[in-house]
């Protein structure tokens, strides 16, 4: 069968399950080669087969798949969780944090790594995801590093002029002091863009340890007072706004 186009309705069987937010595609795959996915009544073992969202009848174990309430959430990620929704090394994942919510599947919207925190977003919606991690969208990540050593004006110039490192090239677009004692600064740095632990790799490549690192803000949604651990649901004009073009 043709492929009909980026504009159609045909997508993979186990991408059909993810759009349809019934579970990660991932998963998806799984049950559809366990046998226990069905299209049109038909038994289809290949994750891979072409379904159409607007036709084609989806069950999973005879129990047909129906699109998902949207749902478009903040958490506040602890230090110490992966973000991704199973690991191959068995570590705690930020689905720890909602586990117990009773939510549809959903996937995070770019990711902190293990050892940083704060504001992590989650949803069913792939395209409002896809305008959120776009580095064509503009949208302002900011975040508060501490750092083990005092920052000078040379070394601001250097985060923000860039380095490679690793065969990419890595930059941010704004640093602020927010305060330093005697051997440490707490840094505002503001990303448009993110890469694989941009800012960690960033400072690696000056020789600069990154002693925690926090992401504070995305666009105009911040993570305020939000405890951590905690998720709280996005407001229809928290949404919205972050769809927004940047000024």
């Amino acid at each position: 069968m043709a492929h009909p186009g980026m504009s159609s309705p045909w997508v993979s069987l186990a991408r059909a399950l993810s759009k349809l937010g019934f579970c990660s595609r991932k998963l998806g795959r799984e049950l559809i080669v366990s046998g226990r996915v069905r299209v049109n009544g038909e038994l289809c073992r290949d994750p891979d087969c072409r379904v159409n969202l607007r036709q084609h009848r989806i069950e999973v174990d005879s129990h047909s798949v129906q699109p998902a309430h949207k749902v478009y959430l903040m958490l506040n990620k602890p230090r110490g969780l992966v973000t991704t929704a199973s690991d191959e090394q068995g570590r705690p994942t930020v689905f720890e944090c909602l586990k117990t919510a009773g939510l549809p599947a959903l996937s995070p919207v770019g990711r902190l790594d293990k050892a940083s925190e704060g504001l992590l977003l989650f949803t069913n919606d792939t395209a409002w995801a896809a305008h959120i991690t776009d580095p064509d969208s503009g949208l302002e990540k900011v975040y508060h590093v501490h750092l083990d050593r005092i920052v000078d004006p040379e070394l601001i110039g250097k985060m923000e002029r860039g380095v490679n490192f690793e065969g990419e090239s890595l930059r941010v677009k704004r640093v602020v002091v927010l305060r330093h004692g005697s051997r440490n600064s707490w840094l505002e740095v503001v990303l448009t863009e993110g890469k694989n632990r941009h800012i960690r790799r960033l400072l690696a490549a000056l020789g600069i340890e990154t002693l925690r690192l926090v992401r504070i803000k995305i666009g105009s949604l911040e993570l305020g007072t939000l405890p951590k651990g905690a998720f709280r649901h996005l407001t229809n004009k928290e949404m919205q706004e972050l769809t927004l073009p940047s000024s």
